[in-house]
């Protein structure tokens, strides 16, 4: 029975054999590698990712979708909403019960996670900010969304496009837009391009307080058209900083170091 996509999961199922392969090829999954697949939907992706791992996780919040998935023999399932797996545990758990990277037949394996996914479109902001929680058992990140999230994700500086999501995200990862696709790729089509992200978590990140920093960034961007000094520098007045910060600027202007060292300037940190 064919399987109709659901408005409330935001379902838009991925049905271009081509933009299928271009994205597993962006991807590149290898044998034994740990890799968790978000929303599977009708397997498109699925089926020749797990080809060429071995085996996958699958996380998948439709309960039919999830019973078609559990009768393929390579696949472990996942029923829940990706927003309250716990990726710590998922990576724990597949250490515990998977030997493939002891496996002579098998090259050795990060113990790390590669996530892929199409992000339902309703919900992808949370779910990146999800697994920025467990940042550190992911290898990279691979996402389909909307091209317009994505070009906030990797916007630059001094653009319409920078915003809190690119500071909350590029502090922490390096990311790139590695491929467009068009509504006509996708059942029923949306409304809007999409585009696959690479993220990849940063190897030497800044040591900073994420929840500060989250406060910071949303002052700064509360109201992005005026300068800071309206903003971000009576919230600095109050914290008690007493470092030196230009505020006779705009959110945008200022680079995403630049955010990050204030929340570690000492006056600030302290109050964490």
């Amino acid at each position: 029975m064919k399987h109709i996509a659901r408005k409330r999961f935001g379902q838009h199922f991925l049905t271009d054999g081509g933009i299928v392969d271009a994205i597993v090829d962006a991807i590149a999954p290898k044998p034994g590698q740990r890799m968790v697949e978000i929303g599977p939907g009708l397997a498109a992706l699925t089926q020749p990712l797990v080809e060429r791992l071995g085996h996958l996780t699958v996380i998948e919040l439709d309960r039919d979708l999830a019973v078609r998935l559990r009768a393929h023999g390579q696949l472990t399932v996942i029923e829940a909403d990706a927003l309250k797996v716990d990726f710590a545990l998922v990576q724990s758990t597949w250490i515990a019960t998977n030997s493939i990277a002891n496996d002579a037949a098998m090259p050795a394996a990060s113990e790390k996670l590669r996530v892929v996914g199409n992000l339902p479109y309703n919900i992808s902001t949370p779910i990146l900010f999800h697994l920025l929680d467990a940042v550190n058992v992911v290898e990279d990140q691979h996402f389909m969304l909307q091209k317009e999230v994505i070009d906030r994700m990797v916007a630059k500086p001094a653009t319409s496009a920078f915003g809190r999501l690119s500071v909350m995200l590029q502090w922490r990862y390096a990311m790139k837009n590695v491929l467009l696709v068009p509504p006509e790729s996708f059942d029923p089509p949306p409304r809007v391009n999409s585009a696959v992200v690479r993220m990849v978590p940063l190897e030497h990140p800044p040591a900073l307080d994420v929840t500060l920093l989250s406060e910071l960034v949303q002052v700064a961007f509360s109201q992005r058209r005026k300068i800071l000094r309206n903003t971000l520098g009576r919230w600095l007045d109050d914290q008690g900083f007493s470092g030196s910060f230009d505020v006779q600027r705009r959110a945008e202007e200022v680079p995403v170091d630049e955010y990050v060292a204030l929340v570690q300037h000492p006056s600030l940190a302290k109050q964490a």
